[in-house]
């Protein structure tokens, strides 16, 4: 062999230069969407971190607001593989600044859709010279809004479905109003997991999953409390748990005006002693349940990818205001009667497959088509520029109040005043900073304890 030339010698031993880093942000608005945009923005890039890929820098960012999460719930939602102390509230304007000046490749919005909409219009507004790929969905089950919600969303890159059955409805929405369809994406929720069922010896736990707006009603949620508490009577070696999603004073996707921790605690003849209020992460309380019980709770569907036996009420009716006929055809129906009489639902395999549940082991690779689809966007050149379905000619009565709640003028600029310049010195820093801590806390005071008091004496 012959020897190697001093070129050729350097050049074996210059390691190659590392890639730059792939930068995702996540901005949220809740606890749960906080968890959904967390757990996609790792489910898109999670090839990205093997040997000779790019790595990953995901960043967190909380939309302030009514629902903005606590530490308390960031904590709660589990591994997502963010250090919530790292993860920041902005307003949507900061926002809009932070991808201006961070060059982010990736962005997921996770949020309401008027706040997806917003944002859509606010980064198109930017005319970046090189825009990030924008990726929205929805957290769980779409039993309400479909449409509002859907074209809310137009004009993300990728619009991810969480089933064939939800891919299939998003199309035709798009499809029905002339809007392009392509960014539809079939995935799963991302926070799927945990280990399949197993009976264990000894062990029978019920857990009904609460919802924080659903029912609505202090009649239908008292009755649904006082059957939970019934059925823990009816069974005394049966460990009975109200999986509970936030505290009182702190709030989730939607409001809740009635917490149940109230409610119970002005309930006749007190709590039997088999009978709990927990929190936590909602795969760990799925861990040691033998039947879970809800209306209509996402958590259904966790259930259901661990093969665990699940019910879906029907006490309260069947109804759309409910979202439990999502759950028609899926075999899971039915009642506390049954229940207390030893009924337990048995899922319809062909609906199961249908809602991405991904019980038969597909789930795997539920997301190789959105990755894939999210890398021939970051691998493609320069991208388009964003295009919503809503603009001030196709929506001029819709589209400027929508943009107007997240202080943007009609074509998506800041309105003047939205963003306050920066203050030089600590001190000056520390005292905006303590005002708008004082304000932020007024202002969810009055949303989540005064106006539901409000709200209340209206309809006496």
């Amino acid at each position: 062999m012959p020897p190697r030339t001093s070129n050729q010698a350097d050049q074996a031993e210059t390691p190659a230069a590392p890639r730059p880093a792939l930068r995702v942000a996540v901005l949220a608005d809740s606890d749960t969407r906080w968890k959904w945009g967390a757990l996609t923005a790792r489910r898109l890039t999670s090839g990205s971190g093997e040997r000779g890929a790019r790595p990953v820098e995901v960043s967190g960012l909380l939309l302030r607001g009514r629902a903005t999460p606590t530490p308390r719930q960031l904590a709660e939602v589990g591994e997502v593989g963010i250090d919530a102390a790292r993860v920041r509230e902005v307003t949507a304007v900061e926002f809009l600044h932070t991808v201006r000046d961070e060059a982010y490749d990736v962005v997921v919005l996770a949020l309401v859709g008027g706040g997806v909409q917003a944002m859509l219009h606010g980064l198109a507004a930017l005319s970046l010279p090189r825009r990030p790929v924008v990726v929205t969905g929805y957290v769980g089950v779409v039993y309400e809004k479909l449409a509002d919600g859907l074209l809310l969303r137009h004009g993300a890159d990728v619009v991810l479905a969480n089933s064939a059955h939800d891919a299939e409805r998003f199309r035709a929405v798009y499809e029905g109003v002339g809007a392009d369809a392509s960014a539809v994406t079939e995935a799963a929720l991302p926070f799927l997991g945990g280990a399949p069922y197993r009976p264990e010896e000894g062990r029978d736990t019920v857990v009904f999953a609460a919802q924080p707006s659903v029912p609505a009603t202090r009649a239908d949620r008292t009755y649904l409390l006082r059957r939970l508490v019934e059925h823990a009577r009816l069974h005394p070696r049966r460990e009975v748990l109200l999986k509970l999603r936030s505290k009182p004073g702190e709030h989730t996707t939607h409001i809740e005006e009635l917490p149940y921790q109230k409610l119970a605690q002005r309930l006749p003849g007190g709590l039997p002693p088999n009978f709990r209020l927990v929190y936590g992460h909602m795969g760990e309380v799925l861990d040691r349940t033998d039947l879970l019980v809800t209306v209509s709770s996402t958590a259904a569907l966790e259930s259901l990818h661990r093969r665990i036996p699940t019910a879906i009420l029907t006490d309260l009716g069947v109804r759309e205001p409910l979202g439990n006929h999502h759950f028609v055809g899926s075999g899971l129906l039915t009642s506390w009667d049954r229940l207390d009489g030893g009924t337990r639902p048995r899922p319809d395999p062909e609906w199961v497959a249908r809602q991405g549940v991904a019980a038969d082991g597909s789930y795997g690779t539920a997301y190789d088509t959105a990755r894939a689809k999210v890398t021939a966007l970051l691998d493609g050149g320069e991208l388009p520029p964003l295009a919503p379905y809503y603009t001030p000619a196709t929506a001029p009565g819709y589209l400027p109040g929508i943009l107007a709640r997240h202080h943007l003028a009609p074509d998506g600029t800041p309105l003047p005043g939205a963003a306050a310049p920066q203050e030089p010195g600590r001190v000056r820093g520390a005292v905006r900073e303590t005002v708008r801590n004082a304000a932020r806390g007024a202002y969810r005071h009055g949303v989540q304890r005064v106006a539901p008091v409000i709200r209340r004496m209206g309809e006496l």
